[in-house]
């Protein structure tokens, strides 16, 4: 078969997979947004609540907290609908982020950004269950790597917006700056249909949290949540930190600092929307090998090299990855688990288990880096998504091209066979 006749071959999306496509996207531009947002404001939260690097590594802890608390959310797509729980994190998102800008201590701060990312997190896995339930295998990589990079646009964005707010007016108005976009998808989301998948399999009893692991797929789900733990230790810190590093360590001026994220942002950006295609067509072992490689290298690099340039090389090889790494892993997790336990699943193999490495992370890494500084210390951690490829390679099933049913049926009937 040709590649044109490959292409052909591909089922269309309907009008309805369309508008969804777009409202997921936009849902996830906003996660990027306010998840870049704390990297970017963090050097003047620093000096405006009189931070050290241990304390700026607790509030971190703090606010990723909220991760985990997602799960009393994340956990309820199961039971309410992907649709009802979707509209409930976009309207708790909006209001928790606006009253971040208005915090007048670092406690309050701490507080309202927790609740944020809990509905923010919620927001995020209901998308990427949504994304996997609504279209078909052919398509399923392509979709939900275009939602995760629409992720990394807002990254962009965020990039280029905050040392310009910062500048003309306060950190707290980066917290402003997305509320009315979040507040039209708010209007928006009444066109939300609930996904066919669930509404099949609705009629399903419903199940304590701990359910699944009364199931066969109790394993699946430790293998997953150790992956997950093992990445996010390395790369949400990376992100977290790297401007103050970049400010206090390279001592590079926040014009330059702001300008390497920018052109890593941008430059990455295009190659973060194909990576759902690659997976499609190389399949996700290969895949994994590719990101991960890419997450060593880029992280290694920005916080090694001192010149401008090679800042930039790296940055662009960590952005990559960074954001590769999770279309990777969202792609197999809503992947391996059958439709009335998919949120389940996601639920403890990211937001509970997998997100331990998330919340524990930052306060380790802030009481070294108090000695040692932030470069040595994220320059250490790139052992862990090394650690999380060769437990990819060792148990994960390749999953490209099957529909969802063939890979729970398969994983009921004792495993997925390469």
């Amino acid at each position: 078969m040709t590649a044109g006749q490959a292409r052909a071959a591909l089922p269309s999306l309907t009008p309805y997979q369309r508008r969804l496509f777009a409202f997921l996207g936009v849902a996830s531009f906003f996660e990027g947004y306010d998840f870049f947002a704390l990297t970017q404001v963090l050097p003047a939260i620093r000096v405006s609540f009189g931070l050290n690097r241990a304390a700026a590594g607790n509030l971190v802890s703090v606010i990723n907290l909220g991760t985990l608390l997602a799960y009393l959310l994340v956990s309820r797509a199961d039971r309410w609908g992907r649709r009802r729980v979707l509209s409930v994190t976009i309207l708790g998102y909006a209001l928790f982020t606006f009253l971040s800008g208005f915090s007048p201590n670092v406690w309050l701060f701490a507080g309202f950004q927790l609740v944020a990312r809990v509905f923010l997190i919620g927001e995020w896995a209901t998308s990427m269950v949504i994304g996997a339930e609504e279209y078909p295998a052919e398509r399923r990589g392509m979709v939900l790597g275009v939602i995760s990079a629409a992720s990394s646009l807002g990254a962009v964005v965020c990039a280029g917006v905050v040392p310009i707010v910062v500048k003309l007016a306060t950190w707290r108005a980066v917290y402003f700056v997305g509320v009315v976009p979040l507040l039209l998808m708010a209007w928006a989301r009444r066109d939300l249909k609930e996904t066919k998948r669930f509404e099949a399999a609705r009629s399903e009893p419903s199940r304590p949290l701990f359910a699944i692991f009364s199931t066969i797929h109790r394993r699946r789900v430790l293998e997953l949540a150790a992956i997950w733990f093992f990445t996010y230790v390395c790369t949400q810190n990376a992100v977290t930190f790297w401007k103050d590093y970049a400010l206090n360590e390279l001592h590079l001026s926040e014009g330059t600092a702001g300008l390497v994220v920018t052109l890593g942002a941008v430059v990455s950006m295009p190659l973060v929307f194909f990576a759902g295609k690659l997976f499609d067509v190389i399949g996700r072992k290969a895949g994994a090998v590719f990101v991960y490689t890419t997450v060593v290298a880029g992280v290694l690099g920005v916080y090694f090299f001192e010149s401008t340039p090679l800042l930039v090389v790296a940055m662009i090889l960590a952005m990559f990855g960074l954001s590769a790494v999770l279309t990777l892993l969202n792609t197999v997790t809503t992947e391996l688990f059958p439709t009335e336990l998919r949120g389940d699943a996601f639920v403890w193999s990211n937001n509970l288990l997998g997100r331990i490495g998330y919340v524990v992370s930052p306060l380790v890494i802030g009481e070294l880096a108090v000695d040692r500084g932030w470069g040595p210390v994220l320059r250490a951690s790139v052992v862990f998504p090394a650690l999380s490829l060769l437990l990819v390679l060792a148990w994960l099933p390749e999953t490209r091209g099957r529909e969802l049913e063939q890979t729970a049926a398969v994983e009921r009937a004792g495993g997925l066979r390469d």
